[in-house]
């Protein structure tokens, strides 16, 4: 950054942009919500909203050959990474036009020519995923970075472990992302990391690790793009503990006893966002221009609505089809 914040180094396009994917990420997670109450979907969510600044704080940084893993909790991440509203709405609610067929749902969504490699049931299983992303990479030469986003209950599982250790020792342009929202479902991060030090366990393992505000975009850039640009010169991987707060449940209809009332409602009033980055954008962008991005995204998503129940469902004959990858 040469001495400038991202806030002031980020031109007013760039700005935009990324204020135009959170706002993405808010709207389509907040109607997937009421779809899904209405009966409209099938199978588990897991809403993102809340986290929309380490999604596209990382993502802003990479290009479409950059590869990412995800978690269950994906939509966030494929909307950053670039993956169509249209095709990911019709893929939750199962329909034949979907990025996936209507086959995946919402915890399989990919696109890997947006370099998307998949949101995924398996907790910890972008770790290794990415891992071989940055290996295809270095060994072609082509500087391309592999980045795995995990939870904190992700970070303790033996696949993030050998990741990890495989990407320091090959010096792999890989990324970790820990997203530490302070649940692993119900149970607390404070309780099921040993160490209660995400980042800390990371570095042991040989690589730069840092700590930020994961509500902040600019904090979340800034930490993204320094790693980014040292996996891209061969000097390794690096990993990133982002703290932020999911404004929903674990899923959708998790009754939540593990926060109160009073703790969500001081999350969205103090950790949202959307409202962080419009405080610290500067000049640059006006309020009128943030309020025009966010009519519209909201028509977007309403387009996505109406395009995914109009869309057919499946045919019964290709049920068998595209469940193995043929060589």
């Amino acid at each position: 950054m040469a001495g400038k914040t991202a806030a002031q180094a980020l031109t007013k396009e760039q700005l935009l942009h990324a204020y135009r994917k959170m706002v993405e990420i808010r709207e389509f997670e907040d109607r997937v919500h009421i779809e899904n109450q209405a009966g409209d979907i099938p199978g588990f969510i897991h809403l993102y909203a809340g986290q929309e600044a380490v999604a596209v704080g990382v993502c802003e940084n990479l290009r479409d050959t950059d590869y990412i893993g995800s978690t269950h909790r994906g939509h966030g991440h494929s909307i950053a990474k670039g993956c169509d509203l249209k095709g990911m709405m019709a893929e939750i609610f199962g329909r034949a036009t979907g990025l996936n067929h209507g086959k995946g749902g919402s915890m399989h969504i990919a696109d890997l020519s947006v370099g998307m490699l998949g949101a995924n049931g398996i907790v910890g299983g972008a770790g290794p995923l990415a891992v071989g992303a940055a290996f295809t990479g270095k060994y072609k030469g082509q500087g391309n970075i592999g980045v795995a986003f995990s939870g904190d209950g992700g970070s303790n599982q033996g696949t993030i472990f050998e990741a990890m250790n495989m990407a320091v020792v090959l010096k792999l342009p890989a990324l970790f992302v820990f997203e530490n929202n302070g649940f692993g479902e119900a149970t607390g991060a404070d309780f099921a990391v040993g160490s209660g030090d995400i980042a800390g366990r990371a570095a042991a393992f040989g690589m730069p690790a840092i700590k930020v505000d994961g509500t902040d975009f600019f904090a979340v850039y800034e930490a993204a793009q320094e790693a980014v640009e040292r996996g891209r010169r061969g000097e390794g991987p690096t990993a990133i503990e982002a703290k932020a707060y999911r404004w929903f449940g674990h899923f959708e209809g998790d009754p939540g006893l593990y926060r109160t009332p009073e703790q969500l409602k001081a999350v969205r009033e103090e950790n949202d966002p959307l409202l962080i980055f419009r405080q610290k954008v500067g000049r640059k962008v006006s309020a009128k221009e943030l309020d025009a991005i966010e009519a519209e995204v909201k028509q977007q998503v309403e387009d996505a609505v109406e395009f995914a129940k109009n869309s057919p469902w499946p045919k019964p004959e290709e049920l068998t089809t595209d469940v193995y990858a043929s060589y």
